[in-house]
């Protein structure tokens, strides 16, 4: 960041030092990657930011349920890794790395500050309540936003990457591959403060006429944070090493795997100039390698889903589990690359990036089979819930003397209660399926309800009213129950008021996951006030997760790191973007996948489900074995100085060789036979 400034400064005040930094560099490695880690962590904070509360504004602001809002939030997902196809396309033929990257930046930072906007509830709220009165315009704004971020983020993906790796020399391999390492350093190192910073942001309370969740702060600092990588970018516009776009190279390749009808090195002549393309044999070769990889990051991203909601059964809150991915890549990425690979190397192993790839691979399935084990402990110490064709139910008997009912076939007996409240009645009770329920018997009555979260039951003569911290519970009258609360773990102090203003004070220690129901007897004390457990805490430490984020990061390592690299370093010099996104389009086959094998498994133990994705990966580690051992890696730069870079003599044999041809075939002839002649030499296969 310090280089950055300093560079910035010099080239603003100073423009006839920007020769000198074009050539000057920083323990070996160019000054202008620099400027491309700086923009790639604010890109990255700036996009990481506004996904850490994009679900929660879908939900709280523009009111959307549930599953609603997790549908929108993994279609915008979906499409950030779609577009990379479209941005690799218009860099590779029509406006070069550099130019896409800066004009597509532009509509990402558009998207960003449109996002802010629409957070705004004041610019719709003409009566002051506190709620929009056009929400219809609030969700247009964040759909036009979104919209703008998916094609910015997506389209600038595959060419800050590549264009990074321009930045070196032929000979410069080792720093290379330590860039690509730096790079995805600073991805996670973005992605790591964000995630702590902007649910914090979006805690604060801000607004013109009445103060809420501050959601134009959560997004309006990610677009500013945009807007300096935009900046960043520019300034070190001038040390660049830019690749010139080589025209329509999609189109160019098919022309010529139609002309050559078969996997050959090509050599294609258009108009006046000449270029070379490395047909089918190299660019599909590798995309064909892409074809099993999927299903790692179909387990990778489970992280964000199933292990979150895994996380959600067990005890302890050492870290937030978003954040435990990003700190061990920031750990084990300078560890694996400055101490395993030199290791392994001495060792004389030859450990190439596809046997990389696939060691990552395998750690992604171990990863999984740890989070097995995991369930299997978790399951041990959950209650049982109903089917969806079952009900349960569980019954308090409030009064003196014994009760007897049936529930079916069933005859059940309750002992008294030692609350004195009068003569009991008999009334029948449904039990809805799926459900469990609390079912109080009182004097002449019944109160039951869904168990999910703490209750308060008033036994007391009159009403009461409790409160948590600002949490309400609602005016309880007697003989009820009172609303559902969601309560923070830890030690509770409860505050229960009587009609006449008498106040009791009742502490409870809560653990996680734990429900209880908190009888309050007819004498008011918060000695006699007696708590009923619903559900028990959970017992099962988060750190037991410790070991399979380990893996998965370490695999991830091993596996992100190496095919960012292997994807540069195999690409034509022509279609590197293009193979970026080609990478890049795994991520999102990836999603695809969970949904379809976790819809299609219908397993009904999640440990089960676990080992299917396991099983599936290491099948798949298998087959990408026996692919990579048939691939032969190839240097592109090599290749295609063959035939831009021909010697004297074969240049000298070239030109006989056409005005030989041009003789036989008799050189004056106009029209378009003469057209066909120079067709046919331009076509010449190698």
């Amino acid at each position: 960041m310090i280089a950055v400034i300093i560079a910035s400064v010099l080239l603003t005040s100073c423009p006839h030092v920007l020769p000198f930094l074009q050539q000057a560099s920083i323990a070996g490695y160019p000054i202008s990657i620099f400027f491309i880690v700086v923009n790639e962590f604010c890109e990255r904070f700036s996009y990481y930011g506004m996904r850490a509360v994009l679900v929660l504004y879908f939900k709280y602001f523009l009111l959307w349920d549930d599953d609603f809002a997790t549908t929108i939030y993994h279609t915008f997902v979906a499409l950030c890794y779609l577009t990379p196809i479209l941005g690799a396309i218009i860099a590779d033929s029509w406006l070069g790395k550099f130019k896409t990257i800066v004009y597509l930046s532009i509509v990402y930072a558009l998207g960003q500050v449109v996002m802010a906007v629409s957070a705004i509830h004041d610019i719709t709220d003409t009566n002051r309540d506190g709620t929009p009165d056009n929400m219809t315009l609030h969700v247009a704004l964040s759909m036009l936003g979104l919209i703008l971020i998916a094609l910015g983020t997506g389209g600038i993906k595959p060419c800050v990457a590549a264009f990074g790796g321009d930045q070196f020399q032929d000979d410069q391999e080792k720093q290379r591959s330590t860039f690509f390492s730096i790079f995805y350093l600073s991805i996670n190192a973005g992605s790591l403060l964000s995630t702590l910073i902007t649910p914090i942001l979006r805690a604060q309370e801000c607004g013109i006429y009445t103060k809420q969740e501050c959601y134009p702060l959560a997004f309006g600092v990610p677009a500013a944070l945009m807007v300096v990588s935009l900046l960043v970018f520019i300034v070190g516009s001038g040390m660049y090493n830019k690749t010139a776009p080589q025209g329509n190279i999609m189109v160019k390749v098919c022309k010529c795997i139609a002309v050559s009808g078969s996997s050959q090195l090509i050599t294609c002549k258009y108009e006046r100039h000449e270029f070379t393309i490395i047909s089918s044999l190299m660019v599909l070769k590798v995309l064909f390698l892409y074809i099993p990889l999927p299903m790692f990051w179909a387990l990778f991203d489970q992280q964000g889903s199933r292990w979150t909601l895994q996380a959600t059964t067990m005890n302890g809150n050492f870290v937030s589990v978003s954040t435990v991915n990003p700190i061990l890549i920031l750990v084990l990425v300078p560890v694996v690359d400055s101490i395993v690979y030199p290791l392994i190397a001495k060792c004389r192993i030859n450990f190439t990036p596809l046997k990389r790839m696939n060691v990552g691979m395998f750690l992604a399935g171990l990863a999984f089979v740890a989070a097995a084990l995991v369930q299997l402990q978790i399951d041990k110490t959950l209650p049982t819930f109903p089917s969806s064709t079952e009900g349960q139910v569980k019954f308090i008997n409030m009064i003196n003397e014994k009760v007897n009912f049936t529930a079916g076939d069933n005859g059940i007996s309750l002992d008294p209660f030692h609350l004195n409240l009068g003569p009991g009645a008999n009334y029948p009770i449904s039990v809805p399926d799926g459900t469990r329920n609390t079912i109080i018997i009182v004097q002449d009555a019944v109160v039951y309800g869904h168990i999910n979260v703490r209750t308060f039951l008033n036994g007391f003569h009159s009403a009461l009213n409790v409160t948590l911290g600002e949490e309400q519970f609602g005016n309880i009258v007697n003989n009820n129950m009172s609303q559902y609360v969601n309560v923070s773990q830890g030690l509770a102090k409860f505050q229960i008021k009587n009609d006449v203003g008498d106040v009791c004070m009742y502490e409870q220690t809560l653990g996680f996951g734990s429900s209880f129901t908190m009888v309050i007897p007819s004498t008011f004390c918060a000695d006699t006030i007696r708590p009923i457990m619903d559900i028990s805490p959970n017992s099962v430490h988060m750190a037991l997760q410790i070991p399979q984020y380990f893996f998965m990061t370490a695999g991830e390592v091993v596996f992100s790191v190496t095919g960012l690299e292997f994807s540069y370093s195999q690409a034509p010099s022509n279609m590197k973007s293009v193979l970026q996104a080609g990478w890049l389009l795994t991520v999102a086959v990836g999603n695809i996948i969970v949904l379809i094998v976790a819809e299609a498994a219908t397993l009904e133990d999640q440990w089960a489900e676990y080992l299917l994705f396991a099983s599936l990966l290491v099948f798949v580690c298998i087959v990408f074995s026996f692919m990579a051992y048939f691939y032969k890696y190839i240097d592109p730069t090599k290749i295609e100085a063959q035939f831009t870079q021909l010697d004297p003599e074969e240049k000298e044999k070239r030109k006989s060789l056409e005005m030989t041809r041009k003789e036989s075939h008799g050189g004056g002839r106009k029209g378009s036979d003469s057209s066909s002649d120079n067709e046919k030499v331009k076509q010449t296969r190698i």
